[in-house]
Order: structure tokens, then C-alpha cells, then sequence
């Protein structure tokens, strides 16, 4: 195939998947394409089909001559914003037109997405031509007068290689009528060029000795900034002794495992929190039961989103880690914080935290010592510069891959949500073609990838993601998520009044107990429908209201029980969708009166309030509650779990994950969750089921799928021996094919 039939290919693809996994193949090619190749390319930037614009702006990037260059340069003003965002990334692969500069530096001043591909292409370009990024960054600096825009901007001059940045990074750290911020990423930069020139012989330059004077002095000082330069100061020191950890050790292996969005602690008081969902209690329970895997993981470290270097929480939490990464070499299980310096970001907004994310993981993996393997989960900025630490440091990678984002946009197109005439302003949002193609590189670099059960699972991931797995099929591990059943047991029991009541279970019961006050007395008999999740449109928590709102029946029948989302200081995202949901209860206050929204609740209160959904309370709930997950898309789903484990009937999406263990009309009820009627009648058939002669068979079948296949020592079990092949065999990346 030539690059003029590619390019068809693109434009003819039947699906917005099919039209990203055309744009990859047409890349291949464009990397080995001619002037004439060129030309091609060049007439399709213009494509009114975004696709096909963007697959062909990219390909560009990827044939990287000089002609190609010019061209990208020219799309940085295109006022398609789409394509302007994907030229700025796809220059990273030509050689640095000095006429590109200036306008990559004013998008890192400016900040977001686009910032971030900006300073990633110049800190690939600064590897060839320093000098030429280095004016580029003095000349906005002069003129900048903005501190956040400077900020970051100083934040970039520490992306370049060797010294050259060292004077001004040192001024602005000692600068007192710089602000805060600009000064802290001063000081940071500092630390990450003061290591790379460690061990370069015995003289060190006045630039050298400046800086590190700089980093000493204002360590000496009090206040947040003297703990940005104490971790610069020790980011700086030569790294430790990393030889390679003998296998079959008596104190097992370590492995990292991450999730930047959230807090994540031991006690999971953040579950439901802004991005804090499930993944936080996989984290801290699989964490768990490593460590108890006959001595094969002596030490798990669990790695998390934390409060910043210059920000201060409204009750700081004494408990909380505060992000020092001091004693991590002992045994057992460490949680340990990346300090951003402003309060930590949701999903969606975090990629242009990547410089500290990358910084402040690379900190953690040294002070670590010896780390066998990093699991990455998620494409995200966490997994992304993990990833790049990993490599550099010559870790290898584990990665869980779900196909996300593509299963969402399937999702999305086959409901008209989403459709190809909209996908560029989709991008521009959402990043899709970006995450699409970190998928892959993850895959790519990854030494073994764990998936969950899903039907047709070889099928769809080379559909949906593009990579093959039956290239190694011997590097591929199916399990499903597990949970800890028998801490569920035991609170189920207590809640049931089969088992003495703890304190932590009786305070929950109250709580629910003062929720439940809330309805109107006519509603304290009915049912609860309970939902926990995330505030988040994915996850669906507003269609299932207004499929609740719009259908009488089924608001006679029961309650609607929301459970997460961070009510009093919600992340844009979740004010979006709680907008979205006060809207359609104001348009029915009297119908809206049996919903009730709980916010976040630490996980073993939520999984109180759903073993007393399935019996009923005393005063407020009747017996025979149903558990609803209403996600978009659903790729396993340990609420669910848990839900079932508790004996409650369950709705959940008719695809993914839980198609592999739901049992339909036995169970629970499987559906088209993107359907507000579907959501709505399925609920309602979910009611019947948990009324319906036969209860009692029906939770113990429920029981036991999750006790014999998702128990959380059974997962432990799998991906231990997976941590342990890996680390004995490592022999570098590229073991997994993504599909051209």
C-alpha cells in the first residue's frame, strides 16, 4: 500500500476507530514516504473530514523532512483547533525550523493540553539545538509578565539538557519579587539539572556552584518554598546503587503500583472522590494481599496525588502521608505522595502537571532502591511519564490495558453522541486520539499485559485498541479485579445483626439512618436503588436520575441512592454533572424528593449501606434493594462486586466486564445503560427479581460467582506470578504488537 491509498483508506473507514487505526497504518508508511508522498499529505491537512486531516497532519510528523516541517509550522495558525493541537505534537518528529519556536514557547506559556505537547516537543528538540529553545524561552520570559504563564515557562527552561538554563533558573529561585510558584519551579528545576550533572568530575562550574548555593540558602529559610528546595537539593544528589535485585530473594520482590488523580490511603477515605473511585480500593486491597502471596512480594508501594508544596488544605489531616518519600525500603505495604504544588487535579486536567508527575515519581523509584516492577493501569499522565522513568531507570513494565478511551467512543458513536463530523471538536476536549495512541505505546513497552474477562476478549481489543495478542500469548494475563469477600462477609453480618456490630459499622447505619430522615414520610418504605461511583458523565450517575424522574412506576417503587462525587468543593467535572442532575430534579421537585445524594463515604461505610439496602432498615428502606451501575461503559466493576457479594440484585451495562459474570435475569438485569428507557425498564425488572420467590438461592449464587472467581487473594495470586517472571526474565520492551 502507497500513502494515496492510505490516505483513502482513512477517508473511507467506516468508523471512527477504524478511520484512528487507518491514520496509524498511514504514519507507517509516511515514514518511508517520498516528495510526492508529501504532497499528498500536505493537500490532505485540508480534508474537511477531521480523520483525515489530522491522520494526514501526523503522517507528516512521522515523514519528517523539511517540507513536511514547513507545512506543520503553517497548520500552528490553522483555525481548525484540532488540527493546530496535532501539529504542535507532530513537529516533535522533524528537525527544529528555527520559525517554530517562538510560537511552541508561547503555548507552554499559555498552559493546558496543548502546553504539555508544546514542552515535550521542545525538550525533544532542545536534546539537538539547546541553544535555540533557550532564546526562544528568554525572549517570552521578557515579555511575559503573567506568574502562571511564567511559571511555567521557567518550568521548561528545566526541560533543557545540561547548563545552559542553570543562571536563569537560579536568578528566578532567588528572585523575591517572583511569586511563589514561579519560584518553586525554579527550585525543582534546579534539582533535576544539578543530578544530571553529578559525577562529572571533580570542578564544577560557577553555574554549578551558584545553583547549588541557591538551593542551599533557601532551604535555610521556613515556609513551603524551603521544602521545594530540600527535595530539589536531595533530587540532586547522584542516584543510588541500582544493580538488578537477585531473584528468589528471602524478602520478595517490589512492585509499584500508581494512581496520581486521588489520595489513596490505607483506610480509603477518599473512595468516590473527584477521580478517587474504584481503582483506590484495588490499590489498597490488592496492595494487601501481595504481601501475602508465600513471600514472593515482600513490598508493595502504592503511589497517589497529593497536597502541594505551596498549597494548604482547609484541615490538614495529621494521618495524611505528606508526600515524603523517607523510609520506603523497609517491608509491607507503603503508600507515598507525588507533591504538586497547587491542590491535586482531576483526569482531565492533569496532563500539564506532567513535569512535576514525572519529577516527583522519579524522586519516589530512586529513594525506593531496587524496584522489580511498576504496574501502570490507566492511560493517563501518571502512566504516561511512569512509563518514561521506568525505561530510563531500567524497570519493566507491567500494564493492566482496558480499551479506554475506545470503548467509549464505540459507545458513543453507535448512540450518535459522538459522531466523525464532531470527532474533532470531541479531540480538542478530550484528547481521544492522544490516549488512543498511549495505549499502544504502553502495550508496546509493556514486558506482560494483564486484561480483564470480556466477551470475544482477542476480538475486541484488536478492534477497539489495535494490538495483537495472540503475537505473545504467553505475555498475556486475563483476571478479573478482586475484592477482599471476606471483610464484605463481616460487615454484611454485622449490619444483618448476625455478628456483633463494630463501631465503624454502627456509626454507618446512622448515617444512613439521618440520610434517610431526609425523604417524605409517604417514601420510608420503599426499596433503595444504590448507585456508587464517581461524579463523572462515564459513569453515568445523571442519565440514571432522569431514567428514575421519567418513569412513574418505577419512582412508586423505590428510592434513588446516589453514593460518591465530592459534594461541598466538587472538581469542574463533577459540578458539571451535578448541574446536570439538580437541573432535572428542579424541572419535578415532588418526584425529585426520593433521591438522595450521598456524596463520597469511605469505602466500608458504602459497603455498609449496601448489605442494609438488600435487607432493609428498621425504619426508612424496605427490604429487596437493587444495586445499579449506570456507566456508559463498565470494563469490570468492583462496586458491582461488592454489590453481589451482598446479596443485592444488580443493572449493569450489557457489555465488558460484566457481561462475563452477571447473569441475566438471575442476578441481575444487563442492559443498554446509554438509554434512558432501557435504564429505566431494567431497573424496574431488577425490582422483581430481588421480590421474587427464590431470593435466598439467588444471593447465594450471587455469593459464590465472587467468591470462586474474584476473591481479592485470587487476583494476588495471578499477577504475583506474573511480578515474578518479569522479574526474572526482563528483557526489555516491545514484547506486545500493536497492529499497524
Amino acid at each position: 500500500m502507497h500513502v494515496g491509498a492510505a490516505l483513502s483508506a482513512v477517508r473511507s473507514s467506516g468508523s471512527i476507530l477504524e478511520g484512528l487505526r487507518a491514520g496509524q497504518r498511514l504514519e507507517e508508511l509516511a515514514r518511508r514516504g517520498d516528495a510526492a508522498a508529501v504532497d499528498l499529505l500536505v493537500a490532505a491537512t485540508s480534508d474537511p473530514d477531521a480523520i483525515t486531516a489530522v491522520a494526514a497532519v501526523r503522517a507528516l510528523g512521522a515523514q519528517g523532512s523539511a517540507a513536511a516541517a514547513s507545512r506543520l509550522v503553517a497548520l500552528l495558525d490553522d483555525p481548525r483547533a484540532d488540527v493546530a493541537e496535532h501539529a504542535v505534537e507532530a513537529l516533535a518528529g522533524v528537525a527544529p525550523p528555527r520559525d517554530a519556536v517562538a510560537p511552541l514557547v508561547q503555548r507552554c506559556a499559555a498552559g493546558g493540553f496543548t502546553g504539555m505537547l508544546a514542552q515535550r516537543t521542545l525538550e525533544t528538540w532542545a536534546a539537538a539545538t539547546p541553544s535555540t529553545v533557550l532564546d526562544g524561552l528568554v525572549a517570552e520570559l521578557a515579555a511575559e509578565h503573567d506568574p502562571g504563564a511564567r511559571a511555567r515557562l521557567i518550568e521548561t527552561v528545566g526541560l533543557l539538557p545540561k547548563s545552559g538554563g542553570l543562571p536563569i533558573l537560579t536568578r528566578a529561585s532567588l528572585d523575591d519579587a517572583e511569586t511563589p510558584a514561579v519560584r518553586a519551579a525554579a527550585l525543582s528545576a534546579l534539582g533535576d539539572l544539578l543530578a544530571d550533572r553529578s559525577g562529572h568530575g571533580t570542578t564544577e562550574a560557577p553555574a554549578v556552584r551558584a545553583a547549588r548555593a541557591a538551593l542551599a540558602a533557601v532551604a535555610a529559610t521556613s515556609g513551603p518554598l524551603a521544602r521545594v528546595a530540600d527535595r530539589a537539593r536531595a533530587d540532586a544528589q547522584p542516584p543510588a546503587d541500582r544493580r538488578p535485585r537477585a531473584t528468589g530473594r528471602s524478602d520478595g520482590l517490589t512492585v509499584v503500583q500508581l494512581f496520581l488523580h486521588g489520595a489513596v490511603d490505607g483506610s480509603l477515605r477518599h473512595s468516590g472522590r473527584g477521580d478517587t473511585g474504584g481503582i483506590a480500593t484495588l490499590l489498597v486491597q490488592l496492595g494487601d494481599a501481595l504481601l501475602r502471596q508465600e513471600s514472593r512480594v515482600g513490598r508493595v508501594i502504592t503511589v497517589s496525588g497529593g497536597w502541594g508544596d505551596l498549597s494548604t488544605p482547609a484541615a490538614p489531616d495529621p494521618t495524611e502521608p505528606d508526600g515524603h518519600p523517607d523510609d520506603l525500603r523497609g517491608p509491607g505495604h507503603h503508600y507515598v505522595q507525588v507533591p504538586f504544588r497547587e491542590a491535586s487535579t482531576g483526569l482531565a486536567a492533569a496532563w500539564s502537571r506532567w513535569v512535576e508527575a514525572r519529577r516527583g515519581l522519579r524522586r519516589i523509584l530512586r529513594a525506593a532502591g531496587s524496584v522489580d516492577v511498576v504496574h501502570l493501569r490507566m492511560a493517563d499522565v501518571g502512566s504516561m511519564v511512569a512509563a518514561e522513568v521506568a525505561t530510563e531507570l531500567g524497570i519493566p513494565v507491567v500494564l493492566t490495558m482496558a480499551p479506554d478511551p475506545q470503548a467509549l467512543v464505540a459507545a458513543r458513536e453507535a448512540d450518535g453522541s459522538l459522531t466523525r463530523a464532531g470527532f474533532g471538536a470531541a479531540d480538542v476536549v478530550e484528547h481521544l486520539w492522544f490516549r488512543d495512541r498511549l495505549v499502544r505505546r504502553l502495550a508496546e513497552q509493556a514486558e506482560h499485559l494483564v486484561l480483564f474477562p470480556r466477551p470475544d476478549l482477542e476480538g475486541s481489543i484488536a478492534r477497539l485498541v489495535g494490538v495483537d495478542l495472540s503475537a505473545h500469548p504467553e505475555r498475556v494475563l486475563v483476571v478479573g479485579e478482586g475484592i477482599d469477600v471476606g471483610a464484605l462477609d463481616q460487615v454484611a453480618r454485622e449490619v444483618w445483626g448476625d455478628a456483633p456490630r463494630s463501631p465503624a459499622t454502627g456509626a454507618a447505619l446512622g448515617e444512613l439512618d439521618a440520610l434517610l430522615d431526609r425523604l417524605p414520610p409517604e417514601r420510608r418504605s420503599l426499596p433503595l436503588a444504590v448507585s456508587v461511583g464517581r461524579l463523572a458523565p462515564v459513569k453515568g450517575m445523571a442519565t440514571l436520575v432522569g431514567s428514575w424522574l421519567a418513569d412513574p412506576a418505577l419512582r412508586d417503587r423505590c428510592n434513588l441512592l446516589l453514593i460518591g462525587g465530592e459534594l461541598d468543593d466538587p472538581s469542574r467535572e463533577e459540578r458539571a454533572e451535578l448541574d446536570r442532575i439538580h437541573d432535572l430534579l428542579a424541572s419535578d421537585t415532588s418526584a425529585g424528593a426520593g433521591v438522595l445524594l450521598a456524596g463520597h463515604r469511605p469505602n466500608a461505610t458504602a459497603t455498609a449501606w449496601l448489605a442494609a439496602a438488600q435487607r432493609g432498615t428498621p425504619a426508612a428502606a424496605g427490604p429487596g434493594g437493587v444495586y445499579v451501575c449506570a456507566s456508559l461503559k463498565e470494563e469490570f466493576g468492583i462496586a458491582i462486586l461488592e454489590a453481589m457479594t451482598v446479596g443485592l440484585v444488580v443493572v449493569t451495562p450489557d457489555g465488558g466486564g460484566p457481561a462475563t459474570y452477571v447473569d441475566d435475569g438471575v442476578t441481575g438485569v444487563r442492559t443498554d445503560t446509554t438509554r434512558q428507557d432501557a435504564l429505566s425498564g431494567a431497573v424496574r425488572r431488577a425490582l422483581d427479581l430481588a421480590a421474587a420467590p427464590g431470593a435466598g438461592l439467588r444471593r447465594r449464587r450471587s455469593r459464590a460467582v465472587v467468591r470462586e472467581r474474584f476473591g481479592i487473594h485470587t487476583m494476588a495470586a495471578a499477577v504475583a506470578e506474573v511480578y515474578t517472571e518479569v522479574a526474572s526474565a526482563h528483557r526489555g520492551p516491545g514484547r506486545m504488537v500493536a497492529t499497524p
